[in-house]
């Protein structure tokens, strides 16, 4: 891919992180302490799922559009997001390591941006 990638397609992957990490956090609020019957009738539970067609019916575009080899690397940014999210929502930990890691992902998207898009 020799051209750069139209920002609409930015866009469109932005919007599958943001999709793809809100639906995480929706399952994950659902089934703390909830055993998976319980969990399926919260309505969190079901705005995960919407979030999930949602992020599909976008991907599905995305791909149409851009090379895989572009594509997905640009969809690990959702590790970063899940990271600091889940620290935000759910006060989880986020240690030293955590953060490298998350700062290694970053560093190898921007490897792969640099390649081309």
């Amino acid at each position: 891919m020799t051209s750069p990638l139209p920002v609409a397609m930015f866009l469109l992957i932005g919007f599958c992180i943001i999709t793809e990490a809100a639906r995480e956090l929706c399952f994950k609020y659902a089934a703390d302490d909830e055993d998976f019957f319980t969990a399926l009738a919260k309505p969190v539970t079901w705005l995960g799922i919407i979030f999930w067609i949602a992020e599909l019916m976008a991907w599905v575009v995305v791909l149409e559009q851009v090379p895989l080899s572009y594509a997905f690397p640009l969809m690990s940014l959702v590790y970063v997001a899940i990271v600091y999210l889940s620290a935000w929502v759910f006060k989880e930990s986020v240690t030293f390591r955590h953060s490298v890691g998350a700062l290694l992902i970053t560093a190898g998207v921007a490897c792969v941006g640099a390649t081309g898009i």
